[in-house]
């Protein structure tokens, strides 16, 4: 499986989630695109989070020094961003891929990150709730969903809210993988007790 994962605004748990589902599969990890924070990048913090062995994590293909939207980030380093540059990896185990804050987030003057999206990635939203969520959830599915494809599944993260996540849901008919809790923190053995919840909804995306 190939497996976007992508979220309804930024900050919203992309990164832990992409931590779970590659322990979960014991998948190869790939984030095309870095901004700032170089030092402790999503790679380097879901490399440090997976204790399996057999994950390979692929390099990005740019790497921003900027902690901005891509297309700022890249003006600012004097690039721009071409997506004939950005060549997924070759791998026989499974991949995840990561976004860069929502789909619609700008890679250049034409595309957002929804151009990354291939026909066979299986894309998961990860939907955490707050004030405007159940709109800014809707929408990203949506959106995903006119440009041709399909959303797999949602992973909610954060504080739980039964009525939001019910109404999500029961609106779009798309499938529940999990829910990642408030942790107090995140470390290789929280990432592994979450993998084995999620592993057999993971295995079982269409």
């Amino acid at each position: 499986m190939k497996i976007f994962i992508t979220g309804i605004s930024t900050d919203v748990g992309k990164t832990i989630t992409s931590a779970i589902v590659v322990e979960a599969l014991e998948a190869d990890y790939w984030k095309p695109i870095q901004a700032g924070d170089l030092d402790n990048s999503d790679s380097h913090k879901v490399k440090s989070q997976v204790s399996n062995s057999k994950s390979q994590f692929f390099p990005n293909s740019y790497v921003l020094n900027t902690p901005a939207s891509p297309h700022l980030a890249a003006e600012i380093d004097g690039v721009t961003i071409d997506l004939k540059e950005i060549n997924e990896p070759k791998t026989e185990n499974h991949l995840v891929i990561e976004g860069a804050g929502g789909i619609f987030v700008p890679l250049n003057e034409n595309e957002t990150i929804v151009d990354l999206i291939q026909p066979d990635y299986k894309v998961i939203v990860v939907s955490r709730h707050y004030l405007g969520s159940i709109n800014h959830t809707l929408l990203t599915i949506e959106a995903i969903q006119n440009r041709g494809f399909k959303v797999a599944g949602i992973i909610f993260s954060g504080s739980k809210n039964k009525s939001t996540e019910s109404l999500i849901l029961n609106k779009t008919g798309i499938k529940c993988i999990g829910r990642i809790d408030e942790e107090p923190y995140f470390d290789q053995n929280v990432i592994r007790e979450y993998a084995d919840l999620f592993r057999d909804n993971l295995l079982s995306l269409e």
